[in-house]
């Protein structure tokens, strides 16, 4: 049996708070009708975040409580190094904005040590890559959309090296990254957000009521619950990659697939044939099955 492991301090399914803004949103909503201002603050809205994570934890540990806590003598530098790339992000897309960009939020994130923020710096810059990839699809300035493209390849550089050289986890997690809708970013991201300036733009997000997956294990039939959403007869849709796999809850429970590995998602969706923010119901669940350098996956 091989079970998601935990990754420490991922808040995988509390309700997340909406302290963004959001823009109503209907199943009709398309790339006409976000338009590419929107889209650069939503991105710049999830590098204010980043940009505040990584400065707080520098600010927080020292080199030797790096080395204390047993990461790498060179981890602090280059993490120092990642915070410098933050704030580059921050001060482009502010600037390719101008005076409506989305200022800085107040965060919380819950790291108590420096192994604990490496391991929420996993999560976190793997979630902005999939928020990357996803939102691409909206862009429809061509210098805007080579923008977005050198901040997101610089971005799966840092999520590559955080989980492999630092936290000894894949680097990644198949061929293809996995694209999250906006919704499902902002979903996961907002958690640790608890205010933001009056003054900051309404963004196209919403956030989905939470889901559980309760000790997930691949090929296993794990419970299945969801905030206020009926899960019977709906389906998780598991995302790794750019191909979902759907499963139908029957008894209140999913079977995981086997075919998943590395870093994935999950979401609870109306479909089994599409998920996107007009089909997903609840979510979103965060599953790590790692796998070793022969690509077996590794049992927890």
């Amino acid at each position: 049996m091989k079970s998601a492991s935990v990754i420490a301090y991922a808040i995988l399914v509390g309700a997340a708070a909406a302290f963004v803004v959001p823009q109503a949103r209907d199943n009709s909503m398309n790339s006409t009708t976000i338009d590419d201002t929107s889209l650069l603050n939503y991105v710049l809205t999830l590098k204010n975040l980043e940009n505040a994570f990584y400065a707080g934890a520098l600010n927080s540990f020292t080199q030797d409580d790096f080395v204390n806590d047993s990461l790498p003598t060179w981890s602090r530098a280059r993490f120092e190094q990642i915070a410098e790339h933050q704030q580059a992000h921050v001060d482009l897309l502010s600037n390719a904005i101008g005076s409506g960009a989305a200022q800085a939020c107040n965060y919380t994130f819950p790291y108590t040590s420096p192994s604990t923020f490496a391991a929420l710096a996993e999560v976190i810059s793997g979630v902005c890559v999939s928020a990357f990839v996803g939102a691409a699809q909206y862009i429809t300035s061509s210098d805007y959309l080579t923008t977005a493209a050198a901040v997101l390849s610089t971005e799966a550089r840092h999520a590559a090296w955080i989980a492999g050289p630092v936290n000894h986890q894949n680097a990644w997690s198949g061929a293809l990254d996995t694209p999250l809708s906006l919704d499902a970013a902002y979903t996961l991201a907002s958690q640790y957000i608890s205010g933001c300036p009056s003054s900051n733009p309404t963004l196209p997000v919403t956030a989905f009521s939470s889901l559980t997956i309760a000790n997930a294990s691949l090929g296993q039939a794990s419970t299945v619950t969801a905030n206020n959403v009926t899960v019977e007869g709906k389906y998780v849709a598991f995302l790794s990659g750019v191909t979902p796999t759907f499963v139908q809850v029957v008894g209140g429970q999913v079977v995981v697939p086997t075919t998943i590995m590395g870093t994935s998602y999950a979401v609870l969706t109306s479909s089994n044939v599409s998920v996107d923010d007009s089909t997903i119901t609840a979510g979103v669940v965060v599953l790590q099955f790692p796998y070793n350098s022969n690509g077996a996956l590794e049992i927890a």
